[in-house]
């Protein structure tokens, strides 16, 4: 009679709940600030620098290491849940955008990421292998969800004034802090190790210059597609181009994971091995595997067909004369189900056939949809926004936005499964957030190289050759199976 009910003893259940309120706060950074900081007569200018805040991100791995160091996953995210909550009363209290202003959203970025490497750590260590894929089509689909209810907060503030719809938020903010403590304790995990301190890492990382150098390199492909988007004196022509955009970065990705496998040998016969550091130690652990580098490739362009795509479908719509109002019904709201459908329908034969055949046979769907919006962009006429379509012209858009929303969701479950699976378990809070970064980073490059490509080719043109860019990343399958081999057989030794 003691027992839980059966659904709050669901991983499932708990996965979901968690990734609602990893996607929430996401959702107001993205889509509420924007909108309450034009009301309150903001310029453009500075609402778009408000998007550097988003660096939190980006490099969150460089604080995962804390986290994965002291556990308790739990009670980090219910602390930054409510400290996340705190601020949304802080910041309706406050008025204009001045530093005040930015040190408070700045904080909310870091709760936010530092939210997401905990969700991401304890997740992983709840989940069992073969659970990994229904998993993350659960994930994919209440992470949406939980962006998508800050919607519902901005509907709110239409009708209860900004102040209390910030009270609502802060709300709802508490409820998945207490959700968190009531979700079931981690397994026993060994906790990551360490031959040395911090202090003595970073005297080692000094007496290798070459590392550090790496290192660095590292930490600048992440952030440069945010260092290239600022006013670079004298570089404007620069900025424009394709090697500043994305040669840079790649290149110092490449070199990054080259400086490190080619000393990997070096250590010192009598002094503690660098990959048990407690601040680069993952990274370093990660670089040094072999195979990594076509692993981090991999990682890169799997989806790289598909972010190519994504930033371009929402303008093509309104260049195709749709309204708001179908573009929000169909591209959005029917997109968001079909795409958490596509998500489970992944998830489930991700378990049922293993996560290496998942991502080769799932892979081909998500390439093979992009056709339907070459076609749709071949057929569809340019219309202004409000015309009358043909529709035959609609049906043909919107079969071509269902079928992209699903195979989108069966291939990223696949994905995040594979990402998950060949983390080390003991460092699995940091080395996720390295992965995942890496995989932030492509899907930005690819957003901001998308607008150029329509420009030179057309919609149907670009959108053919999204489908053409995702298939490179077969080439690089061998490394990916040897890698979940290699998980394979340390999961089976633990």
């Amino acid at each position: 009679m003691n027992e839980s009910p059966r659904l709050l003893r669901s991983k499932l259940f708990w996965v979901a709940l968690l990734y609602f309120s990893e996607g929430f706060p996401l959702g107001l950074f993205f889509d509420l600030f924007p909108v309450y900081f034009r009301q309150q007569g903001v310029d453009l200018g500075n609402i778009g620098l408000l998007s550097l805040l988003g660096l939190a991100w980006t490099v969150k791995f460089l604080w995962a290491p804390a986290i994965d160091y002291y556990r308790h996953h739990r009670y980090w995210m219910a602390a930054v849940d409510c400290l996340m909550g705190a601020l949304m009363i802080v910041l309706a209290q406050m008025a204009g955008f001045g530093p005040a202003v930015w040190l408070a959203i700045g904080l909310f970025t870091l709760l936010s990421a530092t939210n997401d490497i905990a969700i991401d750590g304890y997740t992983i260590e709840l989940l069992d292998r073969e659970e990994m894929g229904l998993a993350n089509g659960v994930r994919i689909g209440f992470y949406r969800v939980g962006m998508l209810s800050a919607g519902f907060i901005l509907i709110l503030s239409d009708h209860i004034g900004w102040f209390w719809s910030y009270c609502v938020a802060a709300l709802l903010f508490l409820a998945c802090a207490l959700a968190c403590l009531c979700a079931p304790r981690e397994p026993a995990a060994t906790r990551a190790t360490f031959d040395t301190s911090a202090s003595a890492e970073l005297a080692m990382l000094l007496a290798r210059p070459g590392i550090a150098f790496a290192i660095a390199l590292f930490v600048l492909g992440l952030l440069w597609p945010v260092t290239a988007s600022l006013p670079w004196e004298g570089l404007a022509d620069a900025r424009r181009s394709w090697w500043f955009k994305a040669g840079i970065p790649v290149a110092a990705f490449l070199i990054a994971g080259l400086l490190i496998a080619r000393q990997a040998t070096g250590r010192s016969a009598d002094g503690p091995s660098r990959t048990h550091g407690p601040v680069f130690g993952a990274l370093l652990e990660l670089m040094e595997r072999p195979g990594i580098l076509p692993l981090m490739v991999f990682i890169l362009i799997f989806k790289l067909g598909d972010a190519s795509m994504g930033f371009m479908v929402k303008p093509f719509w309104v260049d195709a004369g749709f309204t708001n109002q179908q573009i929000g019904l169909v591209s959005v709201n029917v997109g968001l189900l079909l795409s958490i459908l596509g998500g489970l329908v992944g998830g489930w034969y991700a378990d049922r056939v293993g996560i290496f055949r998942a991502l080769w046979v799932l892979g081909l769907w998500q390439a093979f949809s992009n056709l339907g919006y070459a076609w749709a962009a071949w057929t569809v006429p340019m219309a202004p926004q409000g015309s009358e379509i043909a529709p035959i012209h609609a049906w043909t858009l919107y079969a071509a936005s269902a079928i992209e929303s699903f195979t989108g969701g069966l291939g990223t479950a696949a994905f995040l499964a594979f990402l998950m699976a060949v983390v080390n378990k003991e460092r699995s809070t940091t080395e996720y957030a390295i992965l995942s970064s890496i995989f932030a980073f492509s899907r930005s490059l690819a957003g901001g190289a998308s607008g150029f490509g329509v420009e030179a080719m057309g919609y149907s043109g670009y959108f053919l050759l999204t489908f053409f860019l995702s298939f490179p990343a077969y080439f690089l399958l061998p490394w990916v199976g040897r890698s979940l081999e290699a998980a394979d057989r340390a999961s089976a030794k633990a």
